[in-house]
């Protein structure tokens, strides 16, 4: 058995058929959905934080009692602090997740147009 070899020429001139194959489509920028995924981030981001900000205010708090039981002479509000700065930044992101949602649903209400 003998095996041919087949071509395909193409009856465009080779210049023609480059110029064919550089055309591509761009793509828009889309500024809704940019908006939406930002949003979308923002509220996770900010519901993660609050739940690691709160772990750590436990942590802290506990940190605090045995610090206080071990040795109740000293006045070290060290942890205290601790503690207080992840309950003042657990608010904090806690809000940024409260508008950034109220945000979310105020753009969708305005789009469907209700």
């Amino acid at each position: 058995m003998k095996t041919q070899k087949v071509t395909h020429q193409s009856s465009l001139p080779s210049n023609t058929c480059n110029k064919l194959v550089l055309r591509r489509t761009r793509k828009r920028f889309n500024s809704k959905v940019f908006n939406d995924r930002t949003i979308e981030r923002t509220a996770i981001a900010s519901l993660l934080l609050t739940g690691f900000l709160g772990v750590g205010a436990m942590g802290c708090w506990g940190l605090e009692v045995i610090e206080f039981n071990a040795n109740s002479n000293t006045i070290t509000n060290y942890w205290e602090r601790q503690k207080n700065i992840c309950l003042g930044a657990m608010l904090l992101s806690c809000s940024v997740f409260l508008g950034s949602s109220l945000v979310g649903a105020s753009f969708s209400v305005h789009r469907d147009k209700f």
